[in-house]
């Protein structure tokens, strides 16, 4: 088993030029080797996949948000691929073993896998991952990606984010703030707020989203930073005050609450992206045709119309802008943990 090291980069490997001399003996043989590689540079680009079923694995039970927006774009895409797209929901281990079975499996483009905000943050959350989060997977594209919304009990006197800081610096480890659970992407969020903002406040864990929102608006807790989207209706029938969303524009559904980085904070971006990889050392052209496929699906104005009713953008990036966004969210989050002395598991 390879160590896991999130921002190691493998190194390419080289092969040994032939000589000069060996190519004028053999004429003939150049001739052949011109042909295989010509044909073998066609099947890269035209490779005859898919010819059976592919696995999409989600590493999480059926129902969540993952497996939703995976359900959402699979038949779709199997159309466009010519192939059915299977699911395959295998949680376990805050998402580990659905992911390890990817990374294990053969890089053929039969085997992808969907992932999210843990994904990214499991490097800085567990001291030993089953495998490398950037060497053991090819990236294929970020699909979209849902913001967070940081929203307070109405009863709190904060009527925007820089009165939220002002008010926490004015009361450090009083204020208390709910999550879906130690380690999860509330959880950080809120400590990468504590962060920018020089702030200190009471974390209170629960065992998912629903009663962290629950505890809040029964005055509990004071704060939450969740998915926008669970937090709309609350929001509009008045039990939540939502301060900002975390996206890098305003969502369409709650167009008239400002971004964290119009409230102040530049950096303060927090969304859980949905990405697709593969099996590292899968081919470029299947990535290619998977990609194609996956923002084909996207485009569909049912699926589109889908993904926006759960409250998701959509990205659509190139493999190369994936691994860059993977790798710079692997850094924030190490980063975050330090500094917030979040204990790894």
């Amino acid at each position: 088993m390879r160590p896991a090291d999130p921002l190691h980069r493998a190194q390419g490997r080289t092969g040994r030029a032939a000589s000069a001399e060996r190519w004028r003996a053999s004429p003939s043989l150049l001739l052949a080797l011109l042909v295989a590689t010509s044909c073998g540079a066609l099947a890269q680009t035209l490779p005859d996949y898919p010819r059976k079923p592919i696995r999409l694995m989600v590493p999480f039970s059926p129902g969540g948000p993952v497996d939703i927006v995976a359900r959402s774009l699979t038949p779709r895409m199997g159309e466009v691929l010519g192939q059915p797209i299977v699911v395959d929901n295998r949680a376990g281990a805050g998402s580990l073993l659905g992911t390890e079975a990817i990374a294990r499996a053969a890089p053929d483009g039969y085997s992808l896998l969907m992932v999210s905000a843990s994904f990214v943050m499991n490097p800085a959350l567990l001291k030993k991952l089953p495998y490398d989060s950037v060497r053991d997977f090819t990236f294929v594209t970020v699909l979209a990606e849902v913001p967070s919304a940081i929203v307070v009990h109405p009863s709190l006197p904060a009527r925007s984010v820089k009165d939220l800081v002002a008010l926490a610096r004015k009361r450090p480890g009083e204020l208390a703030y709910s999550s879906p659970g130690y380690g999860a992407l509330g959880h950080m969020a809120a400590e990468y707020l504590g962060f920018l903002t020089g702030t200190r406040m009471l974390h209170v864990p629960y065992k998912g989203a629903g009663p962290a929102a629950v505890d809040l608006m029964a005055g509990h807790v004071q704060m939450l930073i969740t998915a926008l989207p669970g937090v709309v209706g609350p929001t509009r029938d008045g039990k939540l005050r939502m301060l900002a969303q975390t996206g890098r524009q305003r969502s369409p559904a709650m167009p008239e609450i400002p971004t964290a980085i119009e409230a102040g904070l530049p950096d303060f971006v927090v969304t859980s992206p949905f990405g697709l990889l593969a099996p590292a050392g899968t081919p470029r052209a299947i990535v290619n045709r998977v990609r194609s496929a996956a923002l084909a699906a996207m485009d569909d104005p049912v699926v589109a119309r889908r993904l926006a009713d759960l409250g998701a953008d959509r990205v659509g990036s190139t493999p190369e802008e994936h691994e860059a966004f993977t790798r710079a969210e692997i850094a924030r989050w190490i980063r975050v943990a330090r500094e917030a002395k979040v204990e790894g598991q």
